[in-house]
């Protein structure tokens, strides 16, 4: 074969060779992505303990989820992911959680029987005084506040339990604050604290008309020292039994 064909023959094999190594690169080039997988569907658990009490006595519900933005209990409001709250049910309640998430909702549920105790006596009598007086703990606040601290909820649910067992009680709740402050601005402060603690009592199902409040200010202070550990117990809410 000449020369000349040769050469001919060995550019066409050469460009031959190219076209097919570039198609290959072409085929793996076009393979799809799989799509992402879709979002997971929530878990919810919740329980109560215990399922069974008499009236007036706590629960302690507890509740864990997964794949949730959005937890909230019906009786409760919104809560986190996880975590626990004590309630004090005054007739047999479900308790209902609803989890939603970008993957769905998911519902739980737990069911707790109350017990209704025989009613007592119609009307307070002498010794009722001193029982409330030994039973219903005052409730404390921080410096210029009137939120419930967290170390004070235990109090309040005991004094609504304490409540619940006795519907014969009423009572005054009298908002009080530390010497610090003009009078009219600590009237206000008063009124909000007297006003927190009835809420948080209301919520835990004594009724409100059983309640009333009133703001003392600082005029009827508990401890007259100008000291941090006296004015500390200035800045109450004090319960008076009515009859």
């Amino acid at each position: 074969m000449p020369v000349r064909s040769l050469r001919i023959f060995a550019i066409v094999a050469a460009a031959s060779v190219t076209l097919l190594v570039g198609c290959a690169k072409k085929t793996q080039v076009a393979k799809t992505v799989p799509p992402p997988p879709p979002p997971s569907a929530p878990t919810a658990t919740l329980a109560a303990s215990p399922d069974t009490v008499e009236r007036g006595e706590a629960v302690r519900l507890t509740w864990d989820t997964a794949n949730a933005n959005e937890i909230a209990i019906a009786g409760v409001g919104t809560v986190a992911a996880k975590g626990s709250t004590s309630v004090v049910p005054q007739s047999s309640t479900t308790y209902l959680l609803t989890a939603k998430g970008p993957g769905g909702s998911k519902e739980a549920s737990a069911r707790v029987t109350v017990i209704v105790p025989p009613p007592s006596i119609a009307h307070a009598g002498p010794g009722d005084e001193q029982l409330f007086s030994q039973n219903m703990k005052d409730i404390f606040f921080a410096y210029d506040k009137y939120s419930v601290p967290q170390n004070e909820q235990t109090a309040v649910a005991q004094d609504a339990r304490f409540l619940a067992a006795h519907p014969n009680y009423n009572l005054l709740i009298s908002g009080h604050c530390d010497e610090r402050g003009s009078e009219d601005y600590n009237l206000g402060l008063g009124d909000n604290r007297a006003d927190a603690v009835r809420d948080q009592l209301e919520r835990l199902g004594i009724s409100a008309g059983r309640i009333r409040t009133i703001s003392y200010g600082k005029e009827k202070p508990f401890c007259t020292e100008e000291t941090e550990a006296c004015w500390q117990l200035n800045r109450r809410a004090h319960f008076s039994m009515q009859r």
